[in-house]
């Protein structure tokens, strides 16, 4: 099977290192399409020996894009299009059709309740999605929570399969010598508490939530954020107000896995932290809380469908927290007088791994090559 993965952008971002970690474990010949932005992951993907084609897209407007798009589908010869993000979904899907792929997989992997990758949810925004997904078979979600959007924007329920992100337990294992040197050469004093915060430094975040709570902590109690983004500045500024500019770490855009890039890597950081903390109220999975589940760190979060979506019993580990940063000071206080636990990944992330998600991904590629119905598994434990 020869597959192409089209893709709005190949920025650091947590779709984006969703396709190169899916790639590395798919057993499918992939070709992707980046329609703009060919960042760090589209290094790390040619690194890994995945062609990459950038379409030089204009923006949204850009109809101009359409053809050539469609040259590049005919030329691959391609049995499946799998698209991820709202532009490419939209346009990768008319093309697809227009170059004779009937086998079009998308991935919605950013449906919140009000917005979709930043964007706010308009009716337009809404319309033009829907009549778009009937171009496709299959759209996949990648929580329940998710599909139960899908569902309530339209999205008929058996085109909807749920396959959720995975997570690379093996990169993402605690290792003690890669904790001391990674904290030394952050420059962390011995003994720091490190509170750990993974994402695009954007508004919806919320961010600042985990500085003004590092205010109402002792002084051994740091903060370590990892990402970039157009907050950063809004975010020093805030740390030096509360008078916690010296405990507050930016580690910038940091990838998943390696490309060659200098510093520390996302594992080795999740590694130097002690919690992780996520105060995002809408997220569609909560792909950094899981990976850090797989480093053995306990976890606060506002919104993680990919641990809501998990009975009761499969949840050890993970506290959500509601509130602002008198709530998150008080749950990271509580968490530092509970003790350290073991390092090991627990049973969500376990639940989360790259190849369980892979093989349900194959399913859903088979069933729309060969045109037959298909249902996803479960995704309980």
């Amino acid at each position: 099977m020869r597959a192409l993965h089209i893709i709005t952008g190949l920025g650091v971002g947590g779709a984006e290192q969703q396709l190169r970690l899916l790639l590395r474990h798919l057993p499918v010949d992939c070709d992707v399409v980046t329609l703009t932005n060919p960042g760090p992951v589209a290094d790390g993907l040619g690194a890994d020996g995945v062609r990459v084609v950038h379409l030089g897209m204009g923006g949204n407007r850009d109809l101009a894009a359409l053809p050539r798009l469609v040259r590049v589908i005919r030329a691959g010869g391609y049995d499946l299009v799998h698209t991820h993000l709202y532009r490419a979904c939209v346009y990768g899907r008319l093309a697809a059709r227009v170059a004779g792929v009937r086998a079009v997989v998308a991935t919605e992997h950013s449906l919140g309740d009000t917005q979709m990758e930043g964007r706010r949810l308009t009716t337009g925004v809404r319309a033009l999605y829907l009549a778009s997904e009937r171009l496709g078979s299959a759209t996949v979600a990648v929580s329940p929570t998710v599909a139960d959007r899908l569902r309530r924007w339209g999205v008929p329920a058996p085109r909807i399969e749920v396959v959720p992100n995975g997570v690379d337990l093996d990169r993402f294992g605690f290792d003690a010598e890669r904790r001391e040197l990674t904290r030394r050469r952050l420059g962390l004093p011995e003994g720091a508490y490190v509170v750990g915060g993974i994402g695009r430094l954007t508004r919806g975040k919320r961010f600042d939530v985990l500085v003004r709570a590092l205010a109402l902590l002792p002084e051994d109690h740091w903060l370590l954020l990892v990402g970039g983004g157009p907050e950063e500045h809004m975010l020093r500024r805030t740390a030096h107000e509360a008078g916690v500019a010296g405990r507050v770490l930016f580690t910038g855009e940091r990838p998943g896995v390696p490309d060659g890039s200098p510093g520390p890597d996302l594992p080795s950081l999740t590694a130097a932290m002690d919690l992780f903390a996520s105060p995002s109220p809408e997220e569609a999975f909560g792909l950094a809380a899981v990976e850090a589940l797989a480093s053995g760190l306990p976890v606060l979060y506002a919104s993680c469908p990919a641990i809501e979506d998990l009975p009761p019993q499969a949840r050890a580990g993970a506290r959500r927290v509601r509130g602002g940063p008198e709530a998150y000071a008080r749950a990271i206080a509580e968490a530092r007088t509970a003790g350290p636990g073991p390092r090991t990944a627990g049973r969500a992330a376990r639940h989360y791994s790259i190849t369980r998600s892979t093989a349900r991904l194959m399913d859903v590629y088979t069933a729309a090559v060969t045109g037959a119905p298909h249902r996803a598994p479960s995704t309980g434990p």
